[in-house]
């Protein structure tokens, strides 16, 4: 049975838009502390979804727990996740270090899937998982971003890494097919309730307004949140949790491409050859099954 062109064209999409947002995030958090620019981010995408939501009345969840597994996917992605990096960021800790933490997703989603979800790794699927992370790991190896790091950091990162684990296999177990702007509505809802007054206790919301700083919200609200976003949840609840995850392998090299042009990070010969390593991995994995 052939797959619908959208979802062909997915995960090249998504891993576009996904990857550009590490560096563009970073432009923007020169311009304002992390949770400020994470609630002002999903302030604004309820600023756009409400109205369309308004006009366009798409059907909402049936039942409170319907409701909930929305909710609690967009807390582990939205708060977990997000918020976490970005506190390890604040707190000192190098982007690389938290790449190679949050790089162990595919890994740890294919040890907890089978149970969780049902699904089973064949032994292609873990040859082209191990791929993967040795790309990922020499992207970031070769960067030389990876030094002493404090505690405190890691940690962020590791809990980072399992809220969007488990963001990943709820949806996979639980999610049913939502209008995108109804799940959206929902999640960023639940971010921003969390974001908001966390971003107001701790950093009373102080922003440098410029024309980049604009378009950094820009690029986060539209790109990263509503797009990207919607089609990570359309791919997890069309295909295997697995396959999904393995393209978080190619989002460390990604990031690096995107950051030479943007943060005048070069990439190193060395970081081109782990890209192109984990681009095998990531083919072994979604290379369709014998019929």
């Amino acid at each position: 049975m052939s797959r619908p062109l959208w979802l062909i064209a997915a995960p090249v999409l998504f891993l576009l838009l996904w990857s550009a947002g590490f560096g563009i995030a970073k432009l923007g958090l020169q311009h304002a502390p992390p949770l400020t620019l994470l609630a002002m981010r999903y302030v604004l995408v309820l600023v756009i979804l409400l109205p369309l939501a308004a006009i366009i009345r798409p059907p909402l969840p049936r039942s409170l727990r319907a409701w909930v597994d929305v909710a609690v996917v967009g807390f582990l992605i939205q708060v977990v996740y997000f918020g976490l990096c970005y506190v390890a960021f604040k707190s000192g800790t190098s982007a690389g270090a938290v790449a190679i933490v949050v790089c162990l997703q595919p890994i740890l989603v294919a040890l907890i899937a089978p149970r969780f979800v049902g699904e089973r790794i064949s032994v292609r699927g873990w040859a082209g998982l191990a791929l993967g992370l040795a790309g990922a790991a020499l992207v970031i190896l070769s960067r030389g971003s990876v030094a002493s790091e404090g505690l405190f950091g890691i940690a962020c990162a590791a809990l980072a890494l399992l809220g969007i684990t488990g963001g990943t296999l709820w949806e996979k177990r639980f999610g049913v097919t939502h209008h995108p702007i109804t799940s959206n509505l929902i999640q960023y809802a639940t971010g921003a309730a969390f974001c908001v007054p966390l971003a107001w206790a701790s950093e009373a919301f102080v922003v440098t307004w410029n024309l980049e700083f604009a378009a950094v919200l820009f690029y986060l609200v539209v790109a990263n949140s509503l797009l990207a976003m919607s089609l990570l949840l359309a791919m997890i609840r069309a295909g295997e949790v697995s396959r999904v995850s393995s393209l978080f392998y190619l989002v460390p090299p990604l990031s690096a491409l995107f950051a030479w042009p943007l943060l005048g990070e070069v990439m190193p010969p060395l970081g081109w050859a782990g890209m192109a390593l984990a681009a095998l991995g990531v083919a072994l994995v979604n290379r369709p099954k014998a019929a």
